[in-house]
Formats: C-alpha cells, sequence, structure tokens
C-alpha cells in the first residue's frame, strides 16, 4: 500500500477508463481540426495579472479559487484556472495576428486547476478541450463554433444536452443596462460580499446560484430590453445560423457565464443528467481581452469543453464508446527459440500497425494464456520448440476458439487479413 495518495479534489486516470478519456477529447477536436484550427499549448501557470485583468477581479476564480503562488524569483504566478487568457498571451506573443491571416483559429487541450469544493463533476485538476477564433467580428464565427461543439457532441452519441444562448451587448449598450442593474439590486437583501459585487460587476449576481438571492431576482432588469440595434442585429443572426443549420438551442436572458470578459454572444451546454453541475462547456465572444491584456483590438469567440463532465454526461446517457481494442494480437512463447522468434514477430507487426502484446517474465502456458484473455486481443500466437521445428506457429481465435497451424513467415500477413476481415464485418 503507498504512503501517498492523490491530493484532495483530483484523480488519477487510469486504463481501461483513460481509453474512453483520449476518445472524449479526440471527439471534441475533430471537427476542429477538420475547420482551419491549429492545436496550441500553454504553460500550466502565468503571471497572476494575466487571469486578475482578463478573468476579473471580482469572479469566484480569482478571488477564491487560483491557486497562486511566489515563485524563488519574487515572481507572482498561478496554475491556469481557464485556457482563453494563455491561448490569447501566446498568440499575442507570437504575433500570429500580424500574420494576415484573420481569424486565428486555434484549439487546445489540457489541464486546469481551481480549488473548489470537491463533488461529482466538479474537481480542483480538470481537463478541458477549447477553441478560440481570434480577430474576427463575425456572427458565422460564433456559430461556427457552436455547431463545431454541438457536432462533436452528437459523433459521441450525446442526445439529452440542451445549447443556452445569450447576448451580454458591447460598451455602447451594456452601461446603460449595468446602470439600471445596479439601481435595482442595490434594492435587496443581499450580504455584503454580494453588494461588493454590485459595484464592481452587477452581472456576476445574476450569476449566482444560490436560492435566496434568485428569487430576490425576479422582475430583474434583462439585457435583451437594453441591447442596441448593432448587438440586435448581431445576435439575430447568430441565432439564425444556427436555426437554419438545424442546431436547436434556448434563449437564456440571464445567462451571463462566470468570466468577466464576455461580450455580445455566450453560450452554455448543460446536460439535465448531472445534477447541480450540469454544465459541460460553454464559452461566447470577448471583443475586448485583447486590450484588456495589454494588445491590440482583436474582437474574438471560443469556448471550452470539460472532459470529465462530457464523461460523466455519457455514463447519464448510457452511451458506450465503441473503442478498439488495446491489442489485437498476444503473443505466448514456450522456451527461449520462440521468445526470440515471437518477439520480432509482435515487433513486425506493430510496425506494420497492429496492436499487439508479447507475455514477458517467462510464465508458463496457462499463466501466459490468462493474460492473453486479460489482454483482451482477438487472436493468440503461442509456439514452442515442437512448433517451430515444423515452422509454423498455433494461432488462436480467442473468441470462438477455433486453433490452426500458420506457417511462420505468413503469421503477420495472415493476421492483418483475419483483422481487416473482422474490421469490415464489423461495419
Amino acid at each position: 500500500m503507498s504512503t501517498f495518495k492523490a491530493p484532495k479534489g483530483t484523480y488519477d486516470l487510469l486504463p481501461p477508463d483513460s481509453a474512453t478519456y483520449l476518445a472524449v477529447r479526440e471527439a471534441i477536436a475533430a471537427p476542429l481540426r477538420n475547420s482551419g484550427y491549429g492545436y496550441v499549448e500553454t504553460p500550466g501557470f502565468e503571471n497572476v495579472e494575466l487571469f486578475s485583468r482578463g478573468v476579473g477581479e471580482s469572479t469566484d476564480i480569482v478571488t477564491k479559487e487560483m491557486y497562486a503562488f511566489t515563485t524563488r524569483g519574487g515572481d507572482r504566478l498561478a496554475l491556469r484556472p481557464e485556457g482563453t487568457a494563455s491561448v490569447l498571451r501566446a498568440a499575442l506573443e507570437a504575433n500570429l495576428h500580424k500574420a494576415g491571416n484573420l481569424p486565428v483559429k486555434l484549439w487546445y487541450s489540457g489541464s486546469y486547476y481551481r480549488y473548489e469544493r470537491p463533488q461529482k463533476g466538479r474537481y480542483r485538476h480538470f481537463s478541458q478541450v477549447g477553441a478560440e477564433a481570434i480577430g474576427a467580428e463575425d456572427p458565422a464565427l460564433d456559430a461556427e463554433l457552436i455547431i463545431l461543439a454541438d457536432q462533436a457532441y452528437r459523433s459521441l452519441g450525446l442526445k439529452e444536452f440542451r445549447i443556452l444562448l445569450n447576448s451580454l451587448g458591447d460598451k455602447e449598450c451594456r452601461p446603460v443596462y449595468r446602470a439600471a442593474l445596479q439601481d435595482f439590486l442595490r434594492g435587496l437583501d443581499l450580504d455584503e460580499e454580494t453588494r461588493r459585487r454590485i459595484d464592481i460587476n452587477p452581472l456576476r449576481v445574476l450569476d449566482d446560484k444560490r436560492d435566496d438571492v434568485q428569487k430576490q431576482l425576479v422582475g430583474a432588469p434583462m439585457l435583451r430590453d437594453y441591447l442596441c440595434d448593432a448587438c440586435k442585429a448581431y445576435h439575430e443572426q447568430v441565432r439564425e445560423l444556427l436555426t437554419a443549420e438545424g442546431v436547436g438551442y434556448e434563449d437564456d436572458p440571464k445567462l451571463v457565464r462566470g468570466l468577466d470578459y464576455y461580450t455580445r454572444t455566450t453560450f452554455e451546454f448543460v446536460h439535465d443528467g448531472l445534477g447541480s453541475q450540469s454544465a459541460v462547456g460553454g464559452g461566447g465572444r470577448y471583443d475586448g481581452l485583447s486590450e484588456m491584456i495589454g494588445g491590440p483590438a482583436l474582437p474574438s469567440v471560443g469556448w471550452a469543453l470539460g472532459v470529465d463532465r462530457t464523461v460523466l454526461a455519457l455514463e447519464a446517457e448510457g452511451v458506450t464508446l465503441d473503442l478498439p481494442p488495446a491489442t489485437s494480437v498476444f503473443a505466448v512463447p514456450l522456451g527461449e527459440e520462440a521468445r526470440r522468434v515471437l518477439f520480432a514477430k509482435v515487433t513486425e507487426l506493430r510496425r506494420a500497425g497492429v496492436a499487439a502484446d508479447f507475455s514477458y517474465g517467462g510464465k508458463g502456458l496457462k499463466g501466459a494464456m490468462k493474460n492473453a484473455n486479460r489482454s483482451g486481443a482477438r487472436f493468440t500466437v503461442v509456439a514452442g520448440e515442437r512448433d517451430l521445428a515444423e515452422g509454423v506457429v498455433q494461432l488462436k481465435d480467442m473468441e470462438s476458439g477455433e486453433q490452426e497451424a500458420v506457417a511462420v513467415e505468413a503469421v503477420v500477413d495472415v493476421l492483418k487479413g483475419k483483422l481487416d476481415t473482422q474490421a469490415r464485418t464489423a461495419q
């Protein structure tokens, strides 16, 4: 028994469950790679100011959840709590926006960290796949990203998710709404911390999940009633594009998301099978974030989808992904000469793209066949001294139990043929 355990609020991802997580990441990334998005990877920690400026001083992420620390050199750093600010920082630092091909379209996958009260679907270490389109203001771009996320979820077999959609206005119309909302909120019976938010970012109060706060918000002014003509037209185009492509959504006038940088389009993917932690992903437009972190004006839009939450959504719907076996062929050598010959054949199979494994540790036939069964391999190749003297190996179909002798030099081609036939039959 190990002395050490994973830190509270974290988890270890191990086989066979890890195969599902990898498949989810691949499914989310596939539509992005097919739509002009290039992969970006950023450090796991950044300057604290990047998040406090970009994500927002008043957000729970910055005030309560961020893992911040001071290095030996005196730098104030933080483990990244979200991906957008880091990706935008990287794009600006590399001057990708100056290459003349806007928007800069990037996707990423990685781990993120927030100090939260651990519960199912909410961890202190979690995994996301995200996408950002930097440097263009176009409702078609907003719609594209929502459609790609919808496509990813449907490719996984998910059906019971909903898309919530709203507009948060822009720098022209939001100040008028902000003032009206502040007047309304100041008349409510709120705790001191929530009252402080009224002055810093009153929209965050709308995102408060407590029942006693939500009850008081009935009758609060809605941003949709304050949108300027330009924002109304922009939002209507996003809605029309989604409808034209058959992507269903629900208008949610209270949707503000938990980050300060959003403008205009904001959206969330929710799954009602997850209980209180129903959001599986979300995003929106953040036209002012570049300027907040010291860059030029670069209107942008993006999203992040939680891998952990998506796996929980699959479990809630009873969806089992059709994953390829980790091992298709398992080799069992009996004797030193067989070890040499079969090890060479396993290497040849792997080079030919066949998932193959080997019985290590000099086990006897009984123990090696148990390993072959546990591996999930469809075929087992067994060879002993007598087989090799005759120039053959024994090929066993682990599903049917049938066994046949195959010439040593032909075993790779025979196995590839059988596996190809099996794959075609399964389609």
